[in-house]
């Protein structure tokens, strides 16, 4: 079967169309993610981000729709509340960026348009004021987070290294964000570079690199992982207390991915989406699988010496504040 973006793109007109016929609580449906890209493969997977907006609050925020076993629908549901006040949506680091440039798929009532100008009025969403504040409401977020982690003592389990990786996450996205839309998890550290270095602060591409812990381990180790990754993800897929995104649906959009970052110019990127659902999984495993899981951790210097990498954590939160202070000043705000 040949799959290009232009067919998966018709596929999410189709399906935002069908659930839209069959329940009137829709009232738009618009694409986001990867598809809007020119090239939205990874290891020859993508998935398919369709959001619907109800008229009332959902009950099921998001579901996995298998098409292919290298191809899925990842549907969010929002409900219409969320987009009651459009300008405020201009400093939201996630939901601004989402509806500042989706593909629509389709509309009951006129929503879209309205949404969307008040998003794009005046040319100012991209302007340092409203980007520091986006930046500034991440960064907040990590630190909180962090904050968190400092009362953690001796090895640290599954849910603290969870809790470290989404700091971490909102602080590189923090980055991201200085020149452009967040960063998903998949490309994370592949797109960082980029980002880091259009932000003028390269070195903060490399301490993130340093606080995952891929200075720590070869190519070649993190390949030998893949087997007990992929174990504990098929295994806790089947438990229903598994975070979200551990769905046996997904297994061949990261697996597939993780492989082809691991082949690739920059393979100690494959490290982000390897750990991070790997920590998913480790959430809700036991015995072998989930020591398999703390070796590797330990191999990257996030378990027994927990406490030095939320150190580092900090200090690299801190450089990004004085990124962003430098940035404010150089335009008077």
């Amino acid at each position: 079967m040949r799959v290009t973006r232009e067919s998966l793109i018709r596929i999410a007109k189709e399906t935002a169309q069908e659930r839209a016929y069959n329940d009137p609580e829709i009232i738009a449906a618009y694409l986001t993610g990867s598809l809007l890209n020119v090239e939205p493969m990874l290891g020859g997977t993508a998935d398919i981000d369709i959001v619907l907006v109800s008229k009332n609050t959902p009950t099921k925020p998001r579901e996995f729709v298998k098409l292919t076993p290298d191809f899925h629908l990842d549907i969010s549901r929002r409900g219409k509340d969320e987009f009651k006040n459009p300008r405020e949506l201009r400093g939201d680091p996630w939901l601004g960026y989402e509806m500042y440039d989706p593909m629509l798929l389709y509309e009951r009532e006129k929503f879209f348009d309205f949404v969307q100008a008040s998003l794009r009025a005046g040319f100012e969403f991209e302007q340092p004021p409203l980007m520091l504040q986006r930046c500034r409401k991440l960064l907040a977020h990590a630190r909180q987070i962090w904050t968190d982690l400092t009362e953690v003592e001796g090895q640290a389990g599954p849910a603290e290294i969870k809790k470290y990786m989404k700091s971490l996450y909102h602080a590189i996205n923090t980055v991201a964000e200085i020149t452009g839309e967040p960063i998903q998890e998949r490309r994370l550290l592949l797109e960082l570079p980029f980002r880091a270095e259009a932000a003028q602060n390269p070195g903060l591409s490399i301490g993130a690199y340093g606080l995952i812990g891929a200075n720590q381990v070869s190519v070649e180790r993190m390949a030998a992982w893949l087997g007990d990754w992929k174990s504990a993800f098929k295994v806790a897929g089947e438990n229903p207390a598994v975070d979200l995104r551990i769905h046996t649906t997904r297994l061949n959009y990261y697996e597939k991915a993780i492989k082809a970052i691991l082949d690739g110019e920059n393979p100690q990127a494959a490290l982000w989406p390897l750990l991070s659902t790997w920590t998913f999984s480790a959430e809700v495993l036991q015995g072998d699988h989930l020591g398999f899981w703390q070796s590797a951790v330990n191999e990257l210097g996030l378990g027994e010496n927990f406490q030095e990498r939320v150190e580092g954590l900090d200090q690299y939160i801190d450089e990004i504040e004085i990124l962003l202070d430098g940035i404010a000043a150089a335009n008077g705000l």
